[in-house]
């Protein structure tokens, strides 16, 4: 496959807001990380010509663009929402990150002994269509997965695999800092 081929496979995954993850169980995937890998830097000044940032993130590359002031709320929904999904499976388990195997299927079986975890859930309703807990962690898996921070593993046993671009939203949480006088308030 040419080098022109990889890279237009590489903005049509990445222009996408898409992620190009080290550990991702498809070759082409490894394959296109392997290449970006080798080629970063001419790769980098190639796609900055046409207003796309290729950024390196720990074990995967994305893009990013300049901010536009209109976005900055719906930017701020999604960033509620993933802090939300992301304390919610951080609280099923916390080594919930890149690598982690899970089946939906387990998270809810949690559900019957954790109630920290399925109030967690409760609160996550304002992302679901549905009023099922099973259905719920399905939409909430299927909202990771189509993002490209878990991809499915294995259909028949329904298995997802947490990828390395999982670390990007763990990153994004961690860097929210609260000055202690925020910290001893009790939300109203």
């Amino acid at each position: 496959m040419g080098i022109n081929n990889y890279k237009n496979e590489v903005f049509e995954l990445l222009s996408k807001g898409g992620f190009i993850c080290s550990n991702s169980s498809v070759q082409q995937n490894q394959r296109l990380y392997n290449y970006i890998d080798e080629n970063f830097n001419e790769l980098e000044s190639y796609f900055i010509e046409i207003n796309y940032m290729l950024t390196q993130g720990d074990e995967y590359y994305h893009f990013t663009r300049p901010e536009q002031k209109a976005d900055i709320t719906r930017k701020l929904e999604q960033a509620f929402k993933w802090i939300d999904i992301v304390d919610f499976f951080k609280t099923y388990n916390s080594s919930f990150g890149s690598g982690y195997r899970f089946e939906p299927q387990e998270i809810a079986v949690q559900l019957k002994v954790n109630a920290t975890l399925k109030n967690k859930l409760v609160t996550l309703k304002k992302y679901s269509k549905t009023e099922k807990e099973l259905d719920k962690i399905k939409e909430l898996v299927k909202s990771l997965e189509k993002d490209g921070f878990v991809e499915l593993e294995n259909e028949i046993s329904d298995s997802y695999k947490v990828l390395a671009s999982f670390s990007y939203l763990e990153a994004f949480v961690l860097s929210i800092n609260l000055s202690e006088e925020v910290q001893d308030e009790i939300p109203e």
